[in-house]
């Protein structure tokens, strides 16, 4: 992919048999106002009828579809993204999300104009049944310390200028990866700051990896204990306050 100088952002989209979604989820992008951008999408072996949805986009110059021969988890799809990544900025969307229109466009502007190095959004979820929907307001701005209490930040609302990025990149193996990539990224001193608006639509899907309730809290345990080397209750602090916060905005579904 050669560098074009009038794209100013690229997106990363990963995807592993989320066909049903996939096409409202490019055409989000698409359809965004801010048009210099591409569109980078890492199909990681999918068994649906994801191929034959993003056949439909593959005369788009402005998006490159890279097909997997092996599945390898959405961290290892997002590294290759971010190894393409040619842009001043870099942000993800998940293939079973979506964006508002106007999200890069103002997102990026608040960055611009204030000298911003990352940037989330609050977003509005929505269960795939559609019958509970959920507006997110986050605080206005997120460190590493305030990030163990409360990791709402979420992916597909990022925007990142590529360069603090530097070496650092998603554990392929690991079951949270983002949230750990955050906490990395966190770490090294960078402060996110919220542009205010919702920017993203989060689908929750009743079988899908964050439905899994049980399983993630031992899964943040394991990250906390191994990467951010808390202590036993520093760990429980961390893992409480997150269940808290998860609770408020999903209720007991």
């Amino acid at each position: 992919m050669k560098k074009n100088k009038y794209c100013i952002v690229d997106i990363v989209i990963p995807n592993y048999n989320k066909a049903h979604y996939l096409n409202d989820c490019i055409n989000s992008v698409i359809n965004q106002t801010l048009k210099n951008w591409r569109l980078i999408i890492i199909d990681d072996c999918s068994s649906d009828n994801s191929l034959k949805i993003l056949d439909k986009f593959k005369r788009n110059k402005k998006i490159k579809i890279i097909k997997l021969r092996k599945n390898s988890g959405p961290g290892n799809a997002r590294n290759i993204g971010i190894k393409l990544s040619k842009s001043k900025y870099l942000a993800f969307l998940d293939s079973d999300d979506l964006w508002k229109k106007n999200k890069l466009k103002r997102q990026i502007s608040f960055m611009e104009n204030s000298n911003i190095s990352l940037s989330y959004t609050d977003y509005i979820s929505f269960f795939e049944n559609k019958k509970k929907i959920v507006k997110t307001n986050l605080i206005k701005k997120i460190n590493y310390k305030t990030f163990l209490n409360n990791s709402s930040m979420n992916t597909s609302t990022m925007i990142i200028k590529r360069k603090i990025i530097k070496n650092l990149r998603f554990y392929s193996n690991e079951h949270i990866e983002d949230y750990i990539f955050k906490c990395e990224l966190l770490k090294k001193g960078h402060i996110a700051y919220k542009s205010p608006e919702h920017s993203a639509y989060y689908r929750i899907i009743k079988d899908s990896r964050s439905g899994k309730k049980i399983k993630n809290i031992f899964q943040l345990w394991r990250a906390n204990k191994r990467f951010n080397n808390l202590s036993f209750f520093q760990n429980i602090k961390s893992i409480l306050l997150i269940s808290i916060n998860s609770l408020k905005k999903y209720g007991m579904k």
